[in-house]
């Protein structure tokens, strides 16, 4: 039992989360190794570096982070600024991954393969929280094991994109042409414009995501006369997508709905909603998209190109061998389904959670950040960095810290509004919030 408490705490996933579990280890004094499966930290970051948040500095840097930034000759950002992506990369995670003590503990290009307790499989129960965890990962060609006593999951779900079929499934022949499907946020004004000028490109999704990249793409269209933009979504109401626009006291997101329902009204985009996508084939070079419109089956024009941007769903591949407990709809973490779930919540309240709610049958285990989320689309990186901090507060044995549980966020104004103008609470936007102007409180999320 004690060779087990004197072995270092595994994190995964070398995100915005994971980071700030290792900043509150070592914070505490706690050994700890932190595995990344991408080529630097803030990998899934960099895909869209040049994307701009919506939430200022203040609430994206984790308090522990900077603590011990500010142990060196590291420059804090401006609270109030609106960071790119590429500049939180930049100013914030690569500055605290070089770090000596986060980076010697740090193995990049490291893809975890299982986790499990030593010598017991999932059935196996008398003693098993005695045992250490058992990491496989693989390092290049090499698959390596290491031992934990304690796991924190901050992989996330960037890496696993929902499909554009209805469902929650692969539409026929998504996967046969999924060279012309770009699931995620494309670079389209410089990286991939080649991609796209030109041609008619298909978005799918309701959520800012797909906003962006329909505004890059007409910005694309005003160099490339000829590029077409047809949009696809499932809600039944196009307006429910348009947010607070004035009333957002993120006026940069605020700002997005206004353009969107700007170009919109112009006909600068071909809009299909609700549409149910069905089946996607190639004839003459082209895809054409088959599916439901108002029960009635009806085929898109033909396109060039897909962006999918329809969410994303964790990945428990390699942990088969933990005992977990995750809601069975949502696919979050059990207990924090009900402060999440947007069937129920829209823009409710996300009370503060710490360890207390996150844990599993499998003591020691943890599932953090956006993973923890499952596919609520709620998460907001302030929630993550509260998240870890209790966490390995219980780790340390620190229990009255690990349940002293609070989030400072920010006032965000209304994430959707109908022609009353009452809020209709169905377009989360990426960040947990409260009503500025309203009585009641949100989580726009996003």
């Amino acid at each position: 039992m004690e060779a087990v408490k004197s072995l270092p705490v595994v994190v995964v996933g070398a995100g915005p989360v994971g980071l700030a579990a290792v900043a509150h280890l070592k914070v505490r004094g706690i050994p700890f190794i932190l595995f990344e499966a991408g080529a630097t930290v803030a990998s899934n970051i960099l895909s869209w570096k040049h994307i701009r948040v919506f939430s200022p500095w203040k609430y994206n840097i984790d308090k522990a982070a900077r603590q011990l930034l500010k142990e060196t000759l590291w420059q804090s950002p401006s609270d109030d600024g609106l960071p790119t992506g590429d500049e939180l990369y930049s100013q914030y995670f690569k500055p605290f991954y070089e770090l000596p003590f986060i980076k010697y503990n740090t193995y990049l290009n490291t893809k975890v393969l299982s986790i499990g307790r030593k010598n017991v499989d999932k059935m196996k129960t008398s003693g098993r929280e005695n045992l250490p965890f058992v990491i496989q990962v693989l390092q290049g060609e090499e698959v390596r094991q290491f031992e934990a006593k304690a796991v924190i999951d901050a992989t996330g779900t960037w890496n696993s994109p929902n499909p554009i079929g209805s469902g929650g499934v692969y539409a026929i022949g998504e996967i046969e042409n999924s060279d012309n499907i770009f699931y995620g946020i494309p670079y389209i004004l410089e990286t991939h414009s080649h991609r796209y000028k030109n041609k008619s490109v298909l978005v799918v999704g309701s959520g800012h995501s797909s906003i962006n990249a329909i505004l890059e793409l007409d910005r694309l269209k005003d160099q490339y006369p000829d590029t077409e933009i047809n949009w696809v979504l499932r809600k039944k109401n196009i307006r429910d997508v348009y947010g607070g626009q004035e009333n957002d006291a993120f006026e940069a997101r605020g700002a997005l709905g206004i353009k969107i329902e700007a170009l919109v009204n112009n006909d600068r985009v071909n809009v299909y909603t609700p549409f149910q996508i069905q089946q996607v084939r190639k004839k003459e070079g082209r895809l054409q998209v088959i599916g439901f419109q108002h029960d009635r089956q009806y085929t898109l024009p033909p396109v060039d190109e897909i962006i999918s941007n329809t969410g994303s769903r964790p990945d428990f591949s390699f942990v088969r061998e933990i005992r977990l407990r995750i809601d069975s709809s949502l696919e979050s973490v059990h207990e924090i389904a009900t402060l999440i779930d947007p069937n129920i919540h829209s823009c409710g309240t996300v009370r503060p959670h710490g360890e207390k709610e996150l844990r599993h049958p499998e003591k020691d285990f943890y599932i953090v950040g956006s993973k923890s989320y499952g596919r609520a689309p709620t998460f907001l990186m302030a929630t993550g960095y509260e998240q870890v901090r209790s966490v390995v507060a219980a780790i340390d044995g620190d229990f009255d810290g690990a349940l002293k549980v609070a989030l400072d966020l920010p006032e965000t104004g209304v994430c959707s509004v109908d022609l009353a103008g009452s809020v209709t609470g169905n377009a989360c936007c990426g960040v947990e919030a409260k009503l500025k102007e309203k009585k009641a409180s949100a989580a726009c999320c996003g």
